[in-house]
């Protein structure tokens, strides 16, 4: 459980799916799919539920797993191009 107020969008990581999600109270907004490979995660596909897409998901989906995967010392690789055009508008420290 998290202390994130209902409405907040909350990124996860579920291994067992190879993907992250954005949920958005109790409902799944989207997901960026991935395969990993040793400490290479390659982000291949990102897809936001239309009845959420222009509210911003997207960025705060991209945002939150490139997040966990720095945090994790994890690198990557973007085959999407959603996650590939993300990291030319905000590059990655």
């Amino acid at each position: 459980m998290t202390d994130e107020p209902a409405d907040e969008p909350v990124v996860r990581d579920v291994p067992e799916r190879q993907r992250y999600e954005i949920h958005v109270g109790d409902q799944l907004g989207g997901f960026v799919q991935y395969r990993r490979n040793g400490n290479v995660v390659d982000l291949i596909h990102t897809e936001i539920d239309p009845a959420f897409e222009g509210h911003g998901l997207g960025g705060k989906l991209a945002q939150g797993a490139l997040d966990d995967l720095r945090r994790r010392g994890l690198d990557h690789v973007a085959t999407c191009p959603f996650i590939a055009g993300y990291l030319q508008r905000h590059p990655q420290p």
